[in-house]
């Protein structure tokens, strides 16, 4: 709509209230703009709530401590590498050349704190500008009390309460996935942390000390505290509202009623993707799809693509997402398998029984080939995650503890008559539980044995990366990600093509200007992390990439806006 009288003037108005749009307030507020910040849920944090919380951040300034070289040159060779012409050098070379920056700058000004990961490596080593680590980042735990009643409205972590009793960081998780005495006596030392807790176990509240994407949405949270920058929650952008050809403001709804906000210097749009939004994803992407498979927050309905399209936005990528296998538990909960799928003693087939893929490869990649087994009649959509007794014994698979912690007498019964979870005395007999073809799993199964105890994969050189291994079982040799599946009973987990979120969005430029379909820009209109068409394109550079990119452009736009 064209403008009128405002109801209340601001300098920057922020749709959003997860990583990017959090990190745009603080960014604009320290370069001396008055900030609000609008949330469509009644729970602040959205996606990144729900995620690990680390950002992949090339030549940043913490890798000297963990004794990585690394530039914003190789930075951007790599993502180049990746990435091609599918979106603008220039974007590129932004991120490659000011996510360190950005970072910099939140270590400065806020409560944010990261750290670099010396071994958790990008996700393609054969590409030019790869490292082996330290540029995906674990952001510092939290204590949750510091909130005060903010602590009340923050959204539940991705594992909140499943898995263990307390939180871990990523450091802490690799390390107690290994289950050797090392392991028990840091799961120890955090249990005991945690019991000792009186103030939360009096009140029998959750872990306070948070960790992973909570945490780094309580560092945000407390740091607009501290500014005393206006969070305003249940409050959605229902319009654009335009002086001329310019974007000056947005119509929202607050307590039921409209609210015209006048944002000076601009409205920053960080609303996330809309993979909740099962419409559109029918409109844009492959079938089989719906909303009923992802991770994201339930917010992400697609409000930054409604309010863009409204005013001729141009954009991209709508056909792709941040594509991991998922599988929804008995509560409802929907959850990303991101680790369990490369241990040792385990493999994926598909509804004819036969494996398609490197199950330990990226988790983007992996539901890509989930799709093309589809696409080609396989029927993979579900598929199956197939393991034996030893596995069952060892590793967690997603939320479920190994057996040596919780014995299958002890699972909720609705695990196993949901069909989450199959188990039987015999893969015929499991094949035929999950109407998959029992001669083709049976040899598959076989085959696939005979070459792992040499720890060989001939048909996907599953275990041949660092990243295969990196979730993998490094007390099993040759090959820490390859074991036989030969111990009874066995079981199977069904797993859907899910993802962490969508990337589709609003086409931006190097400064996170929204752009029209003629490429000219949006001026007083900037978009970051899910709301934009997503910088790193139709891929996945590292762990990390999704937050990383939404805080960058987030900062840019902030620092655009207020450079006049």
């Amino acid at each position: 709509m064209t403008k009128k009288n405002p109801d209340k003037v601001v300098d920057w108005l922020v749709a959003g209230a997860g990583a990017a749009g959090m990190t745009g307030a603080i960014a604009a507020h320290q370069l001396g703009g008055s900030v609000l910040v609008v949330e469509k849920e009644s729970l602040y944090g959205g996606t990144t709530a729900k995620s690990g919380g680390v950002a992949w951040i090339p030549a940043n300034h913490r890798q000297a401590d963990v004794d990585v070289q690394d530039s914003a040159e190789e930075g951007y060779a790599y993502l180049k590498s990746l990435i091609g012409d599918s979106v603008s050098p220039s974007r590129l070379r932004a991120y490659a050349e000011r996510a360190s920056e950005m970072l910099q700058f939140m270590m400065q000004h806020s409560h944010v704190h990261y750290s670099a990961l010396p071994h958790y490596m990008d996700y393609y080593e054969a590409k030019p500008g790869y490292k082996s680590g330290g540029r995906s980042m674990d952001n510092a735990p939290f204590q949750l009390r510091r909130l005060g009643a903010e602590a009340d409205t923050i959204r539940l972590g991705h594992y909140d309460g499943l898995l263990l009793p307390f939180n871990v960081t990523v450091e802490e998780g690799q390390r107690l996935q290994v289950m050797d005495a090392g392991a028990y006596l840091l799961g120890l030392r955090l249990l005991l942390r945690y019991i000792t807790d009186i103030p939360g176990r009096l009140r029998r509240q959750r872990d306070n000390r948070l960790t992973l994407g909570p945490a780094l949405i309580a560092s945000l949270r407390l740091s607009l505290k501290d500014r005393a920058i206006p969070l305003w929650l249940d409050t959605p952008i229902d319009e654009l509202v335009l002086d001329g050809e310019n974007v000056c403001g947005a119509i929202v709804k607050r307590e039921g009623r409209p609210l015209y906000v006048k944002a000076r210097h601009g409205v920053l749009l960080g609303t996330g993707g809309f993979s909740h939004n099962a419409a559109m994803r029918q409109r844009f992407q492959q079938a089989p799809i719906g909303s009923e498979w992802t991770a994201a927050a339930p917010g992400a309905t697609g409000d930054a693509v409604r309010l863009g399209e409204s005013i001729g936005a141009d954009l991209g990528f709508m056909g792709s997402a941040w594509w991991s296998p998922s599988y929804r538990i008995p509560d409802g909960r929907v959850l990303a398998l991101i680790s369990g799928k490369s241990n040792p003693g385990s493999l994926i087939v598909n509804q004819q029984g036969k494996r398609f893929a490197n199950e330990a490869q990226p988790y983007e990649d992996f539901v890509k080939a989930q799709y093309a087994s589809e696409q080609r009649g396989e029927g993979a959509v579900p598929c199956y995650l197939v393991f034996d007794a030893t596995y069952r014994s060892k590793y967690a698979v997603g939320h479920i503890k190994p057996g040596k912690v919780e014995h299958d007498a002890r699972l909720s019964a609705d695990n196993f008559e949901s069909g989450l979870l199959t188990r039987a005395d015999s893969i015929t007999e499991l094949a035929g539980k999950l109407g998959v073809n029992a001669a083709n799993l049976d040899a598959t199964v076989t085959h696939f044995n005979y070459h792992a105890r040499a720890g060989e994969d001939p048909e996907f050189e599953r275990g041949a990366t660092l990243h295969d291994r990196y979730y993998a079982d490094p007390s099993v040799t040759p090959n820490p990600s390859l074991a036989p599946l030969d111990k009874p009973p066995f079981y199977a987990l069904r797993c859907e093509p899910g993802d962490l979120d969508t990337k589709g969005g609003l086409l931006c430029d190097e400064y996170a200007r929204v752009l029209r379909k003629d490429g000219s820009v949006i001026t007083g209109l900037y978009a970051a992390g899910n709301a934009s068409a997503a910088a790193m394109g139709d891929t996945y550079p590292g762990a990390g990439a999704t937050i990383g990119s939404a805080m960058t452009f987030a900062y840019i736009a902030a620092q655009h806006a207020f450079s006049d």
